[in-house]
């Protein structure tokens, strides 16, 4: 087959070099015709995940002694006189935030004692900070009497076809066919831009990618999955990547691709591994240990680019543990509502937190560790609520920043040049100065895939990759690519509030906030409105440790979703239940 793709692709480069313009006129009509098609890709996805419903799941209820029915909608409910408490009871002897009633992997449920005044009873028994709950049993808050109710079969099948109408997703087969049209059209214009020195690694690369998309979209379907727009988002952004990857290093395009494909893998185990709650607070400590881990040995062996000491080299192969890190970092971060109440559960976490700043202080990959930073401050801020002890922390934290621009030179002087890089365009300011000319020279279409000058550049395409989709793709793709993860991360805010566990709220609301975090880091850095730290676009840099690591924060925004047959977190309906049977 290679042999016979081989002489195809010396057919079409022989008859693109004795025909030049037939080169030049597809790349450009090839122009106009990307930034339709990618309009036409994104725009079910994005404005589906911007406007989706997020219906309510009523999985029991509270009936009190004067007939008021509450509904239990999550997994893990706070019961209080609060406003804010998920199932309020307006009774004086109740506290404010008085018990936890958390459901089981096994349907069953937990009452857990908030340290509350008056006390909870199960069934007239006094709980010692925990107990078993049954369908049917009477739990007593304060002396307030609620028996707990289940949700009856019929209700239950009302339910599901409720949430179903409720949250029908964005169809796929359309953007999925678009999809594959982009793909062939940009295989096609990097072979055009390569002219004779393309080679056989373009075609195959995006035919095996292409057949990846439909083959994921395929079998998840016929397992009755729906909602795929995070999916077809990130397949876009790595559609990209692959372009990037083909016009700044065509040789790494297999490499870039198999990335892509454990970042794949990587999402699906993840994904299906958060099914289970109690299967992932027994990892929580060993997520911990590996976030340490692979920081640790990266500060012990790892080998210094860029001032850096963040990447291990093995041969030909090279890796950057700390983008691993990141998802134990989160995975660990995350809580179920139980631990959120014990003090020492966020004690813990922040001297995780100071060893893996530490670790990254001293590899000198400061960019990491303002990301690692910021994660921390969303996970810390979501399990305590505590604004005075994080502005403490920041205040520390500031100390040190400043204190470190006086050790480190090199780190000194990128804040040094932020602001003036054109003073500067032949040292400090040489990255930055080149990657703003080169995207103003992209215009809205861009120049072509394949076609720019930025390739030249170090570092084109992955901290300056945003540059790079300006000049090749056009304005109009580069804000698309950002509005993507923009996107995502309005998805999961809005989720938020149907959540079944804080442990999804918390991993979600982190790993959104990093890759957006990570996302402004990178292009405010190329065009000089923030320092150029040296971190990646998520999705679209070429990078296979990048690449893992933002397909990993893709599986804990898709633990959020709670569309019916949707989400990680939930098993599928049996269909004698969608078929309204008993």
């Amino acid at each position: 087959m290679n042999d016979a793709l081989q002489r195809l692709l010396d057919t079409l480069t022989a008859f693109l070099s004795e025909n030049p313009l037939v080169g030049a006129w597809y790349t450009t009509a090839a122009r106009f015709v990307f930034p339709l098609l990618a309009l036409m890709i994104l725009v079910g996805a994005i404005r589906s995940l911007w406007k989706v419903k997020h219906p309510d799941e009523v999985w029991a209820y509270l009936g009190l002694t004067n007939g008021v029915r509450l509904p239990v909608t999550h997994w893990e409910n706070i019961i209080g006189r609060a406003p804010a408490c998920d199932l309020q009871m307006e009774y004086p002897s109740v506290s404010r935030q008085h018990a936890a009633l958390i459901r089981e992997n096994d349907g069953s449920w937990t009452v857990y004692d908030l340290d509350s005044k008056g006390g909870v009873q199960v069934n007239d028994l006094d709980v010692d900070g925990y107990a078993v709950v049954n369908d049917g049993d009477t739990l007593t808050f304060g002396g307030v009497p609620a028996v707990l109710i289940p949700v009856g079969a019929e209700e239950k099948r009302a339910q599901i076809a409720e949430r179903r109408a409720e949250g029908r997703p964005a169809g796929m087969w359309g953007a999925l066919v678009l999809l594959t049209l982009f793909q062939v059209m940009t295989a096609l214009q990097l072979i055009i831009a390569a002219g004779d020195k393309a080679t056989t690694a373009i075609p195959l690369t995006f035919l095996a990618f292409t057949a990846v998309c439909w083959g994921y979209f395929i079998v998840l379907r016929s397992f009755r999955r729906i909602g795929f727009e995070m999916e077809t988002i990130a397949f876009f952004l790595c559609t990209l990547s692959l372009a990037v990857t083909g016009s700044g290093a065509p040789k790494e395009l297999p490499k870039q691709l198999a990335a892509i494909l454990m970042g794949l893998v990587i999402f699906l185990i993840l994904g299906f591994f958060l099914r289970d709650l109690t299967r992932t607070q027994k990892v929580r400590w060993v997520m911990a240990a590996g976030a340490i881990g692979l920081l640790a040995i990266t500060l012990l062996i790892g080998k210094e680019v860029y001032g850096a000491k963040a990447w291990i080299v093995i041969g030909s192969f090279s890796f950057q543990p700390s983008e691993l890190a990141k998802i134990c970092y989160i995975f660990a971060g995350a809580a179920t509502l139980d631990r959120l109440f014990q003090k020492r559960n966020l004690t813990m976490f922040i001297v995780l937190t100071a060893v893996c700043g530490g670790c990254l202080a001293l590899m000198n990959d400061f960019g990491t560790a303002l990301i690692f930073f910021v994660t921390f401050l969303v996970i810390a801020y979501l399990r305590s609520g505590d604004f005075a002890t994080l502005a403490l922390i920041c205040t520390g934290c500031g100390l040190g920043g400043l204190i470190l621009l006086k050790m480190k030179t090199h780190v000194a002087a990128r804040f040094a040049s932020w602001g003036h890089v054109w003073e500067d365009v032949y040292d400090k300011g040489f990255q930055q100065t080149h990657a703003m000319t080169a995207a103003a020279s992209g215009g809205m279409i861009g120049v072509g895939a394949g076609k720019g000058w930025l390739t030249g550049v170090p570092a084109a395409d992955t901290d300056l990759v945003f540059a790079l989709l300006c000049e090749e793709w056009g304005l109009v793709i580069a804000v698309l690519s950002v509005l993507c993860i923009l996107t995502l991360a309005v998805f999961a805010v809005r989720a938020c509030r149907a959540g079944r566990s804080s442990f999804y709220t918390i991993a979600a609301c982190a790993a959104t906030s990093l890759l957006v975090f990570q996302t402004c880091l990178n292009v405010f850095g190329a065009v000089d409105i923030l320092p150029l730290t040296g971190v990646t676009l998520p999705f679209v840099s070429n990078g296979g440790s990048s690449m893992l690591s933002a397909w990993g924060m893709l599986a804990f925004l898709k633990a959020t979703d709670t569309r019916q047959n949707a989400s990680f977190a939930v098993k599928l309906v049996s269909r004698r239940e969608l078929r309204g049977e008993g």
